[in-house]
């Protein structure tokens, strides 16, 4: 994958991807972090799929579902704030996959399975967490932190101070 190479207009696209993705972690972040009544214990209460039973686990133990809580809330905000600089953009796109597929798995839009929070619209396997899971899978495979983002200051910057010590050692 470390030689794949993309035109500039799939480059483009893949950036804006990025950031429209990151926004939206951005915005849930900081639309949990500022309701003083958000939890997630009413979604993990709802789940009905395979792994309900874990999540009304952590939904009946007040201190695992504060840190899911806490985890939740700064996850999205700091995944979000670092797809849209391109940071780290590896690394929050793997942070926001396992997010998102946690949400996924808590209430899977799968046959047989019936939830008592609302939905906006009809699924069959695949939701909105799915399809972001995917946007992820995409950000995370095609750097396009390096290609419009920090990230390639950062690489520009550490190449730099790495770049003498291996002309002194040569």
């Amino acid at each position: 994958m470390e030689d794949m190479k993309l035109s500039r207009s799939a480059m483009i696209a893949i950036t804006v991807l990025r950031v429209v993705v990151g926004w939206h972690f951005l915005y849930e972040g900081i639309a949990k972090l500022t309701s003083a009544s958000w939890s997630a214990a009413g979604y993990m209460k709802a789940s009905r799929g395979p792994f309900a039973t874990f999540f009304h686990w952590i939904a009946s133990q007040p201190h695992l579902l504060d840190q899911a809580n806490l985890i939740t809330m700064y996850g999205l905000t700091i995944v979000g704030v670092l797809l849209i600089l391109g940071l780290f953009t590896r690394v929050a796109a793997l942070g926001g996959l396992g997010l998102v597929m946690l949400f996924y798995l808590c209430n899977p839009p799968l046959v047989g399975y019936f939830y008592s929070i609302p939905s906006e619209g009809s699924y069959l396997i695949v939701n909105k967490n799915l399809v972001e899971v995917c946007a992820l899978a995409v950000i995370l495979l095609t750097r396009s932190g390096l290609f419009a983002g920090l990230d390639r200051i950062v690489r520009v910057l550490v190449f730099q101070r790495a770049q003498p010590a291996r002309t002194a050692a040569a």
